[in-house]
């Protein structure tokens, strides 16, 4: 049975993280596997720190997106994948990876996975999680900070240099290739019990 792949995108912030979440919640544990666009970063480890302070991580560019659309191919074959593991305080690969077999519900999440023609011919159903820039940047700053360790110096000089442009560059126009958008992210909640019934109708249908 080839999985039922959807692709969550939105800015940095916008709450894709949170629709996955209650998308999956939806379905049995067994039944769904989650993969983060992030993950694919690009190993940057052939670069000094200063060199790797200065890539535009959002820029497609700085994301591995071939082997993230090989993986969904071979998921969709019916054969398991190593998913990477990233570290983003070193911008580096780390050695271990997340072994990932075939499931019937696939989610796919990242602000670029719909800015991608690639990966949204990947993708059975398509969603835009669209939220207000000043909720985003606050959200943004408490991720980075809290999770990711970086000042908040750091995240507002990436935002202004490269996060926001981007954002209009090929996050934004990316919207108008979804089946689905979802305004205020997780927090519309009739939006996302119609995306939550639309996914159990599909695997019911299995």
């Amino acid at each position: 049975m080839k999985p039922f792949v959807i692709g969550i995108a939105g800015g940095t912030g916008s709450g894709k993280t949170t629709i996955a979440q209650r998308i999956a919640g939806a379905v049995d544990d067994a039944d769904v596997a989650l993969i983060e666009h992030d993950s694919y970063y690009r190993d940057l480890s052939h670069l000094n720190e200063e060199q790797r302070q200065g890539v535009n991580f959002d820029h497609p560019d700085a994301l591995d997106t071939e082997l993230l659309v090989a993986h969904l191919g071979r998921l969709r074959s019916g054969s398991a994948v190593e998913i990477p593991s990233y570290d983003f305080a070193t911008h580096t690969r780390r050695s271990e990876a997340q072994r990932l077999a075939p499931k019937p519900l696939v989610l796919v999440e990242g602000i670029l996975v719909l800015a991608d023609a690639r990966l949204r011919a990947a993708f059975d159903l398509k969603i835009y999680v669209d939220t207000d820039a000043d909720v985003r940047i606050l959200r943004r700053l408490q991720r980075d900070i809290e999770e990711r360790g970086r000042s908040f110096e750091s995240v507002r000089e990436q935002y202004n240099a490269t996060v926001r442009p981007m954002h209009l560059m090929f996050v934004e126009p990316s919207k108008r290739w979804a089946d689905v958008i979802v305004p205020e992210g997780g927090e519309n909640r009739a939006a996302v019990e119609l995306v939550v019934g639309k996914v159990q109708s599909v695997l019911s249908g299995r």
